[in-house]
């Protein structure tokens, strides 16, 4: 008996541990996000964006042996108590330009929850579930409707997005 394996969905999270010193500045990702929010205008670039962008790159690259290029970055504020709509960051009728993969860093987040859909196989409407917390990240297949969850009722949470292409 053998055993092909035709496709696998995975879902990447964890800590972003930079080196000593190399920590990442979250209060001027968050002021950042607010700048873009506020302004309505793209997300800046910074060092301290740069610093989380080529961790996440080298990492996925040397832990998993996949390369990723940049397509978009964004960041969100979650009032208390909201949850999105359900996100998806693919356009359906032009797959070929859409990302691959959507990561989300939790900038400054107090009990956030991250609910992802899938199917497996013929076992439609799947959900996981996951807390994003500070410093943590969870990466996972754009074509995945995604949403957050601000369960708390006294702080605003900021997310860092980051879309890629699989190369």
């Amino acid at each position: 008996m053998q055993k092909k394996v035709l496709t696998e969905q995975a879902l990447y999270y964890g800590d972003v541990a930079m080196p000593k010193d190399w920590d990442i500045d979250r209060d001027k990702l968050s002021g950042d996000i607010l700048q873009s929010v506020i302004q309505n205008k793209d997300f800046p670039f910074s060092r301290t964006w740069d610093m989380l962008n080529t961790y996440m790159r080298d990492h996925v690259g040397l832990e998993y042996g996949f390369n990723l290029i940049n397509k978009e970055t964004w960041g969100n504020i979650y009032k208390p108590s909201e949850t999105t709509i359900p996100l998806l960051n693919i356009d359906p009728v032009d797959l070929r330009n859409s990302p691959d993969y959507t990561l989300l860093y939790g900038v400054k987040v107090k009990d956030c929850m991250v609910r992802i859909h899938y199917e497996d196989n013929r076992r439609k409407g799947r959900s996981w579930d996951m807390p994003l917390t500070n410093n943590k990240f969870i990466m996972f297949p754009s074509t995945n409707m995604y949403y957050l969850t601000n369960n708390q009722k006294d702080s605003l949470n900021f997310v860092q997005t980051i879309t890629y292409e699989y190369i």
